[in-house]
C-alpha cells in the first residue's frame, strides 16, 4: 500500500509517500481500506514533534480516516465486511489501509459522503465535547466561535446553531464571513481589525445588547483568547479546544474571580479513550444531526494523496475553510 510516512520530525518537506506493508488488525481492531482521509492541525503538530502524544517513528500520521471494512480482529462484533466506516486514531490515516480500535468505528449514514466522513470526525467531535459535555451550553444561550472558519470552529458554528444557540463567529475575512454565515451564524466578528483587545469586545457587546458571550469556544489561543476573556458574560463559561494561533496564553487568575467565569480544558481524545460510550452517544447525536439537514461538514478541497503538501499547507497557513481532505482511492 502506499503511505505518507515520517522519519524525522520536523517540516513538512521530511514527509515522503512509501510503499508499505499492509497492517494487520488486533484482535480489537478493524482493518479499513480508505477513501477518504481528513488534515487537522493536531496532524500538523504530530508531524514537527510539538503534539503530546507522539508516535514511534518512521510512523504514518493523519487522526481522521473514511473507508470500507477490509477485514477485523478475533474479538470484533458489529462491523460486517464491505460496509462504509469512519473512525478517529491518533495516527495511520494517511495511507491507503489503515487499522482502528473497534470502538472508535462508526458505520456512517448512506447518504455520508467519504470526504464528508472524514471531515466529520475529530473536529466535529470535539466541538459536540466542548459545547455539551464541557460548557453544558443550554438552548437561547449566546455562543461565541473563535476561528470559525475553521474545522473546528464551523461545526461549532452548526452544531450550536442546531440546539438553539445565538451564534457569534469571530473570522478573519470575509471569505469567512459568507461562509460561517451560510452555516447559520447570527452575527460575525471580525478579528482583521486594528486594536484588537477593544474592537472584539465592542462588537461582541453590540452583538448582545452588552450581555457578552455565554459560552466561548476557542480553539485559537493568543491574543484572541486575551480579547476574549474582556468579552465574556458574567459566569461565562470558555472551552480552551486548541492553540492555533501558535501561542499559549497566560492567564490572570483575578479577571476569573471578579467576572465568575470559568475556564475549562478539553482534550476530546481522552473521551474517545477513557469513556468510548460517551464518545459513541456523542456521535450518533452527530449523525442524528447531519441526518435533519443541521450539520453538514464543509470540504473546501480534496486531494490526492500526491498533493499531500498542498492539502497540508493549507492548513498549516489557516486557510482552509472548513475542512481538507485527501483522497486515497
Amino acid at each position: 500500500m502506499r503511505a505518507l510516512v515520517v522519519h524525522q520530525h520536523g517540516p513538512l518537506d521530511n514527509l515522503g509517500i512509501e510503499d508499505c506493508p499492509d497492517p494487520r488488525p488486533e484482535p480489537d481492531e478493524v482493518l479499513i481500506d480508505v477513501y477518504a482521509a481528513s488534515v487537522n492541525f493536531p496532524d500538523l503538530m504530530v508531524i514537527n514533534g510539538t503534539y503530546q502524544r507522539l508516535p514511534p517513528r518512521p510512523f504514518v500520521p493523519g487522526k481522521d480516516v473514511a473507508g470500507i471494512v477490509a477485514g477485523f480482529g478475533a474479538n470484533v462484533t458489529g462491523f460486517n465486511v464491505g460496509e462504509r466506516v469512519m473512525a478517529q486514531i491518533e495516527w495511520g490515516a494517511f495511507a491507503e489501509r489503515c487499522t482502528a480500535p473497534a470502538r472508535n468505528c462508526y458505520v456512517m449514514p448512506q447518504a455520508m459522503s467519504f470526504a464528508e466522513g472524514a471531515a466529520m470526525g475529530l473536529a466535529y467531535l470535539t466541538s459536540h465535547f466542548a459545547l455539551i459535555e464541557r460548557a453544558g451550553m443550554e438552548p437561547g444561550e449566546i455562543v461565541l466561535v473563535n476561528g470559525a472558519g475553521g474545522g473546528v470552529g464551523l461545526a461549532a458554528v452548526q452544531i450550536a446553531k442546531a440546539l438553539g444557540a445565538t451564534v457569534l463567529a469571530a473570522v478573519s475575512s470575509e471569505e469567512k464571513a459568507a461562509l460561517v454565515r451560510a452555516s447559520g451564524a447570527d452575527h460575525v466578528i471580525y478579528t482583521n481589525v486594528p486594536g484588537l483587545r477593544e474592537r472584539f469586545r465592542e462588537q461582541v457587546f453590540a452583538a448582545t445588547n452588552h450581555h457578552g458571550a455565554d459560552v466561548i469556544i476557542d480553539p485559537v489561543g493568543g491574543e484572541l483568547f486575551e480579547a476574549s476573556l474582556r468579552a465574556v458574560a458574567w459566569c461565562g463559561r470558555i472551552v480552551i479546544v486548541g492553540f492555533t494561533s501558535g501561542r499559549i496564553p497566560e492567564i490572570k487568575a483575578g479577571l476569573i474571580l471578579v467576572k465568575n467565569i470559568s475556564l475549562i480544558g478539553l482534550q476530546v481524545s481522552d473521551y474517545r479513550d477513557r469513556e468510548p460510550a460517551k464518545a459513541r452517544r456523542a456521535q450518533q447525536h452527530l449523525f442524528e444531526l447531519y441526518a435533519a439537514g443541521n450539520v453538514r461538514p464543509h470540504v473546501m478541497a480534496s486531494y490526492p494523496l500526491a498533493d499531500y503538501l498542498q492539502a497540508l499547507r493549507a492548513v498549516a497557513e489557516r486557510r482552509a475553510l472548513g475542512k481538507v481532505v485527501l483522497a486515497m482511492r
